[in-house]
């Protein structure tokens, strides 16, 4: 087919593109937001907690992180309902990407904070800073320098791994694609067209840490 048939096809299926591309954007923000938030959680908890609080997200971290996210997405879509839990296939698929996120942002917050001189913090209480005034304002603003970078490659991590929710029927941008090739048989055209929208969303979540690098870069 030539370009204006393609550009007709991309035109009457622009409302269910624009849907699953819009669709992947939620889930992906969704996962980013809320695993970014546990794993800040666990890797502090993991870096400063006593044994027996570090012991479950210890766990939680070694075990998702040994999970393929295919495995975590159909285990949150099949189990949850087995266990009393109503929910839709969206929100499956975003619960297996926030604790896949979580466990991966973990690490990179546990490992960031430990490449940070022990005495640092020892200074922080030498001055009269209490735990937490030590962690906002001399722990994490040096630990966010290291954070970022790693923190970037893991979010466009989790767009990519948004693709894996086409397989419990959610209408993400790759199955939306799908069905239109289905229907148009214009296979190379709609898959390019496909990884530029994937291409936007990524270069977006990297401009915006390259943004926030500016800001917490040392003057």
């Amino acid at each position: 087919m030539d370009e204006s048939s393609w550009l007709q096809e991309l035109w009457i299926a622009r409302e269910a593109l624009l849907a699953g591309f819009f669709t992947t954007i939620q889930c992906s923000v969704m996962a980013i937001i809320c695993g970014t938030v546990i794993g800040m959680f666990a890797g502090l908890v993991l870096t400063y907690g006593k044994l027996w609080g570090r012991l479950p997200f210890r766990i939680y971290v070694d075990l998702i992180r040994g999970t393929p996210v295919f495995v975590l997405v159909l285990a949150c879509f099949y189990m949850a309902p087995a266990l009393g839990w109503q929910i839709t296939a969206f929100q499956a698929g975003a619960l297996g990407l926030t604790l896949f996120c979580g466990s991966h942002v973990a690490e990179i917050v546990r490992g960031a904070l430990q490449a940070i001189p022990r005495g640092q913090l020892e200074a922080g209480k030498a001055i009269g800073l209490t735990f937490r005034q030590s962690l906002a304002y001399v722990l994490l603003p040096q630990a966010l320098r290291q954070i970022l970078p790693t923190w970037v490659n893991s979010s466009t991590e989790i767009v990519k791994a948004s693709t894996l929710l086409s397989v419990i029927g959610v209408a993400e941008l790759l199955l939306s694609t799908q069905q239109v090739i289905a229907r148009t048989f214009m296979t190379l055209e709609f898959y390019l067209f496909a990884g530029f929208l994937f291409f936007i969303i990524n270069y977006a979540i990297e401009l915006l840490g390259r943004q926030i690098e500016k800001r917490v870069a040392l003057p």
